[in-house]
């Protein structure tokens, strides 16, 4: 080619180079992702896009950005406790012992109590109720298969002991209950870990017949101590925790704090080896206290008694002054709520301040709480079944962790969160 032909072809080139529109080179395609839109008021996210092929058969499920799912109920978050510090207080008589057992197991719990009721276990000096003993030997059987340890409240003297059949109440003779709590403790020796002795007898209804007197429950408790140590050396006796009410007419009720300073001051901690308390809170969450209650509380807030901080509080410091040393163990206590249960029982309308939720977060509270006490000892919720044995037109079916379906409440799946 010659030199001419080649400058005008390379012109030729460069000319039409200049005049062509240029292409990008294509990247790739990145797959498109969902953003949010944060305002103050809202969380907003794109409108979906009408795919344009339908999709594969077996489709790949993408995770997609939702609310978390509100809890059926609270949880513990901290540190697993200790079972041997949590227990259930059951009702047994007439109860399918198997599925108590199944629940405790659910539930982990390491004491379970139950009321051994003397004027039905030995109606007649001479007779016993075998159909409530047998139940008895099962519940105790099958606890300690599964290393559950026993508490058995003893109270209520029967009808042949007493001077009165009104209410409830102490034997004239003391040692008719000292022979009853022989023939107990002999017959499950080695089996039941702690005897709490009588209960709640500051009440008139649980002590009628005979004044209302610490000192007097000091006795009945020395000879009952006495009786089981004779057969059963190991086991633990529990003083009766006496009931807080806020009450104080030396008939109805002595006040609580009162009646434990009676029985200190008689000597009974010479004779046991731990002390009952009824911690209950009323409508009261946990932490609070008579000095600083919380403002949303409308009624039962003003007596120390109703809550549960400063009833195990007070007993230590009359302890603490007497010189005593020995554990505070929560036989009893828990909030009662009447959500999804039905209407309050008169008297205990407080109840209507206390939501299933509540019932759960404050009896994880409570746990968690006197875990931090270490003269505490195990606390005994009160209860597992009454709402399916009585219905929901007793007061205490609003503390059954069981609704009267037998189904279970938030804090039941709250219990379950203590020891995981």
């Amino acid at each position: 080619m010659k030199l001419t032909q080649a400058v005008f072809y390379l012109g030729l080139l460069l000319f039409t180079a200049c005049q062509a529109t240029p292409v990008p080179t294509p990247e790739p395609t990145l797959p498109i992702q969902p953003t949010l839109m944060v305002t103050n008021t809202a969380v907003l996210t794109p409108s979906p896009v009408a795919p344009t092929q339908p999709p594969p058969a077996n489709p790949t499920l993408i995770p997609t950005i939702s609310a978390s799912p509100t809890p059926a109920f609270p949880s513990h978050d901290g540190d697993p406790l200790d079972r041997a510090q949590i227990g259930l207080q059951v009702h047994l008589h007439s109860e399918d012992v198997g599925e108590i057992m199944h629940h405790l197991d659910t539930l982990n719990v390491g004491w379970v109590k139950t009321q051994v009721s003397w004027k039905l276990f030995q109606p007649d000096p001479d007779r016993l109720d075998e159909v409530l003993w047998q139940e008895l030997d099962e519940l105790i059987t099958s606890a300690n298969d599964r290393e559950i340890q026993v508490l058995l409240s003893v109270a209520k003297a029967p009808e042949w002991t007493r001077p009165t059949t009104e209410m409830d109440g102490p034997p004239t003779d003391y040692n008719n209950f000292a022979a009853f709590m022989r023939l107990l403790s002999a017959r499950y020796v080695g089996q039941v870990a702690a005897y709490e002795l009588w209960n709640e007898t500051n009440l008139q209804r649980e002590w009628n017949g005979a004044p209302l007197s610490g000192a007097d429950l000091a006795e009945i408790i020395r000879l009952g101590a006495q009786a089981v140590r004779e057969v059963d050396p190991d086991a633990l006796i529990i003083s009766g925790a006496p009931a807080p009410t806020g009450i104080n007419d030396g008939i109805t009720a002595v006040d609580d704090r009162l009646y434990f300073q009676q029985m200190i001051d008689a000597g009974v901690a010479e004779w046991v080896d731990g002390f009952g308390v009824h911690p209950y809170g009323w409508a009261n969450p946990p932490l609070s206290s008579y000095a600083s209650p919380d403002p949303r509380i409308p009624s039962h807030a003003d007596h120390p008694s109703f809550f549960f901080v400063d009833t195990l509080e007070n007993y230590r410091q009359i302890l603490t002054n007497a010189g005593v040393d020995k554990p505070l163990w929560a036989t009893e206590f828990g909030w009662g709520s009447y959500e999804n249960m039905g209407e309050a029982v008169p008297g205990t309308a407080y109840m209507l301040n206390v939501s299933e939720w509540q019932q759960a977060e404050y009896t994880l509270a409570s746990y968690v709480e006197a875990s931090t006490r270490p003269w505490v000892g195990p606390l005994i919720l009160w209860n597992l079944n009454f709402a399916p044995l009585l219905g929901p037109d007793f007061s205490e079916s609003a503390y059954s962790i069981l609704l009267p379906d037998r189904s279970p409440r938030p804090v039941y799946h709250a219990l379950r969160t203590l020891t995981e």
